[in-house]
């Protein structure tokens, strides 16, 4: 406003609060003298009880701060900073392993959200967690932090690829992990993956996000309840069989119909849950991976695409164009087309998103998903196979870690290795994860060698 110009002239710093369902929850600068008395606060302190007028006079003219409640403040803060500190302990191994005698060249860390919040940020003032490898090891190999929200584990994986394919490194290790259990406001944390200055200032969250996308899949195509519900079902089914599964358990089509609403038309029961867990995978050239004796599995595509943040700017609610944009680069790289594909894992953050992203894979016909999951089509058993480990929705989302485990099952179905969940013949599989709401999204094809 105009009263800015004066209040710097006269000599104040500017104290400029962040405002959250009412509340002051940070600072950005400090006031250098406030009612004739000077405050010292630490930068990092949350004081929720803080008000600032600015009379008409264009000067501070009063700031309401209870030594208290500064107290109950910083306490707090002593306790999350604690808690913070235990998970960062854990995040990496003492030292890390020496994979039979392979020089690890380079290592990816997707971003790691933490007890709902992000620590490495507002805590650690730290976005670098990669680094912390060089605590572990003496080898001073390169180590980098990827942040692309939900697809930050298949773009860690992506980057290894790239590192290997380019001749850069020999041996790459893409690993993420999430401990989301610790905190109480996952929710907030997820939505700053989205859209800030309509979506997230006005309080729309993923939830309510994709039920707006399932609501104008229904409206177009006569997607029906049912059918979403049949995905939630159906995913439980394959992470029955999954022992690295989250929640290992069938359910019903009626269970998931009469769970809590969350936001019309998803129920409890659409949605992915909160999640603790990590993943890494090795990334490795053709000589190496001969030389290990393992099975190969190879990477024939990676491909990665972005779309407007912002769902409203979007021509259509009822698609998710980042997902066709890198799925046709993906076809394209790996020469070979949907059909072609044995098993595949998706981003199924929420029920609609599954039959949205099949849709745009080219693996079901558009709009037809619906229809095709109710027919078995996608079921262990069917003609494609989809999210044989259970999905997000099973298995568990654990945000950086998900790519990178989306990874991990193709490679266990191209190998063979996948027990009861195995589909029979499995040679090309695909892993798709995206961002936020479709802002992003990374396919990968990997075919088995035989």
């Amino acid at each position: 406003s105009n009263s800015l110009g004066p209040l710097v002239e006269s000599g104040y710093r500017l104290v400029v609060p962040l405002i959250n369902q009412g509340e002051l929850i940070g600072w950005l600068g400090l006031g250098k003298r406030l009612s004739e008395q000077e405050y010292s606060f630490d930068d990092k302190v949350l004081l929720s009880r803080l008000a600032i007028q600015v009379a008409p006079t264009v000067r501070v003219a009063q700031l309401v701060a209870e030594q208290q409640a500064e107290a109950i403040e910083r306490e707090r803060l002593d306790q999350e900073l604690l808690v913070a500190s235990r998970i960062q302990t854990g995040l990496l191994p003492k030292e890390l392993p020496q994979f039979d005698g392979w020089d690890l060249s380079a290592f990816y860390q997707p971003a790691r959200k933490v007890g709902g919040d992000f620590y490495e940020f507002e805590y650690f003032d730290d976005g670098r967690l990669g680094i912390f490898v060089g605590d572990v090891t003496d080898k001073g190999i390169p180590a980098a932090h990827v942040e692309s929200a939900c697809a930050s584990g298949g773009i860690a994986v992506r980057q290894g690829y790239i590192e290997v394919a380019s001749g850069i490194s020999d041996i790459v290790l893409a690993g993420g992990g999430e401990k989301m259990n610790d905190g109480a406001d996952v929710t907030f944390a997820l939505a700053t993956a989205s859209d800030q200055e309509y979506e997230a200032f006005h309080g729309v969250t993923f939830p309510g996000l994709y039920a707006m996308i399932a609501r104008a899949h229904m409206e177009k195509y006569g997607t029906t309840r049912e059918q979403l519900a049949e995905v939630a079902v159906k995913n439980h089914e394959h992470g029955l069989k999954n022992p690295n599964a989250q929640f290992q358990m069938a359910i019903s089509r009626d269970t998931v119909m009469k769970s809590t609403m969350v936001a019309d038309p998803l129920r409890l029961l659409d949605c992915s849950p909160v999640t603790d867990g990590a993943a890494a995978v090795i990334i490795c050239s053709e000589d190496v991976a001969k030389k290990s004796g393992r099975p190969m599995v190879k990477f024939r595509a990676s491909s990665q695409a972005t779309d407007s943040l912002a769902l409203h700017s979007r021509k259509d609610l009822a698609s998710l164009p980042s997902v066709a944009r890198a799925a046709e680069k993906a076809y394209k790289d790996a020469d070979t087309k949907p059909e072609d594909i044995d098993v595949i894992e998706v981003h199924d953050c929420f029920t609609i998103a599954e039959l949205v992203v099949t849709e745009e894979l080219g693996i079901v016909e558009r709009g037809k998903s619906g229809a095709a999951v109710e027919a078995g089509i996608t079921r262990l058993g069917g003609k494609i196979p989809v999210n044989t480990s259970g999905g997000l929705k099973s298995k568990g989302h654990p945000v950086g870690a998900t790519g990178t485990a989306q990874i991990i099952e193709i490679v266990e179905q191209l190998r063979g290795d996948s027990g009861d969940r195995q589909v029979t013949d499995a040679r090309l599989g695909l892993a798709q994860n995206m961002g936020g709401s479709g802002g992003s999204c990374v396919i990968h094809i990997l075919e088995g060698m035989s």
